[in-house]
């Protein structure tokens, strides 16, 4: 009997097992909560971390659509049908003999140092367009001219004039035969492109040494310096000097806009004016983007050419001192081309609406500067809408640069960091 029954000592141990047992049990219960809430984080983090690289995807897809597409996109159906190696997407604007011989054709058609000027021009400034294009020619530049006086014809008598491509349309300004007539796939192939206005004396200018300054600058943008007589001078950065080469800055402290060396925009440096802009390949890209399609007149769009200068204004742009022009302000757009209209002393036209005198030039003014104010609107909203943009003028670089965009090599690390610590707090 006395073997039948258990042992105080294995009763002991017997309980003993139960009590660990069911403090096994409460500890297991307690580690539940917290092994939730390390589930809920762990699964919060990867939430969100999976986010922050979809969104950095679509950042990337905006700044290098056309890299994004050579990867992941597929062929575009209209190009199906063609073979990739007998694409030709860009074009020119080379004037290309109807029959040649066969030694030219055996000649490679690429070309090289390769540079444009494109001019709006009228009848009444032919000679002055006739000298501009002597000077250019022969400095391996294509010509090609706006006729936005629908006078054309008159232009055969010059010895030039068949080597020069003329587009004609009535009334429409620079920066209209622009934006439809130089697309960057067109003019992709020179190397600058000269935006001219037509009232520009150029007896000392030399477009191969001036464009040896700016090669050797690394001017993006420029222009050459304006002869202190002339008619037409509306800010201190563009006026010659005559001690330099090039500047690329001016220093005033006369007037209400005070320029010094803490100056970092326009007009005070990082500015060319609109009668004479040289832009390279690449800012020219940018700028015709920049260039509104239904803004004709440019207003506004002269403090905004820095942006476009592939790098920091203030040494991307600047005024050439040794090469200058003389700017005539000449203004006969609006004023010529219908014979029954009398012309103003501006090169206005004065004629009756109705009972009251028309002056287009006073016209023309108002439209500008109702397109000043409609351009620095659509900027500034344009600035809003966009969070990705940074304004990366060296006033701002420092101040924003960090906070809208941050560089694509950190951008993911960095958040999924400050995400963590954000969930863990």
């Amino acid at each position: 009997m006395e073997h039948d029954l258990p042992s105080i000592k294995s009763w002991k141990s017997l309980v003993k097992r139960r009590n660990n047992a069911q403090e096994g049990g409460k500890s297991s219960w307690k580690m539940k909560p917290v092994m939730a809430l390390m589930c809920t984080v762990l699964l919060i983090f990867w939430y969100k971390t999976t986010n922050i690289q979809y969104e950095q995807t679509e950042i990337e897809e905006t700044d290098y659509p056309f890299e994004m597409a050579k990867e992941s996109e597929p062929v575009s159906e209209k190009l199906k049908g063609l073979p990739f190696g007998i694409m030709q997407p860009r074009s020119d604007l080379e004037l290309k003999p109807l029959w040649s011989s066969s030694s030219l054709r055996s000649k490679s058609g690429e070309l090289t140092n390769r540079n444009l000027l494109a001019m709006p021009v009228g009848l009444k400034q032919k000679d002055n367009v006739d000298a501009v294009v002597k000077k250019f020619l022969p400095a391996n530049f294509t010509v090609i001219l706006f006729h936005y006086d629908g006078n054309m014809d008159q232009w055969w008598d010059l010895e030039w004039s068949s080597k020069a491509i003329h587009i004609v349309a009535h009334n429409q300004t620079k920066w209209w035969f622009a934006k439809r007539f130089l697309h960057p796939d067109i003019v992709s192939t020179y190397d600058y492109v000269f935006l001219w206005d037509e009232d520009l004396g150029v007896e000392n200018f030399n477009p191969q040494r001036y464009l040896k300054i700016v090669k050797s600058a690394g001017l993006e943008i420029s222009q050459p310096a304006l002869h202190p007589n002339s008619t037409e001078v509306h800010h201190r950065l563009t006026v010659r000097s005559r001690t330099k080469k090039f500047h690329r800055r001016v220093y005033d402290s006369r007037g209400n806009m005070k320029c010094s060396n803490t100056s970092e925009g326009p007009p005070c440096t990082g500015f060319v004016e609109g009668m004479a802009p040289v832009f390279s390949r690449a800012a020219w890209f940018c700028t015709w983007n920049l260039i509104q399609n239904d803004l004709v007149h440019g207003w506004g769009m002269d403090m905004k050419l820095g942006y476009c200068a592939q790098g920091d204004r203030s040494k991307k742009v600047g005024i050439v001192d040794s090469e200058y022009i003389f700017h005539q302000g000449i203004q006969t757009l609006g004023g010529s081309g219908y014979p029954d209209k009398k012309n103003s002393g501006r090169g206005g036209v004065t004629r009756k609406r109705g009972s009251a005198a028309f002056d287009s030039r006073t016209e023309i003014r108002r439209q500008s500067t109702w397109e000043l104010r409609t351009f620095k609107e659509r900027w500034n909203q344009a600035v809003a809408e966009d969070k990705n943009w940074v304004d990366r003028s060296s006033s701002t670089r420092n101040r924003i640069g960090g906070n809208r965009r941050l560089k694509r090599t950190s951008v993911i690390p960095s958040l999924v960091q400050r995400n963590a610590k954000e969930t863990t707090t």
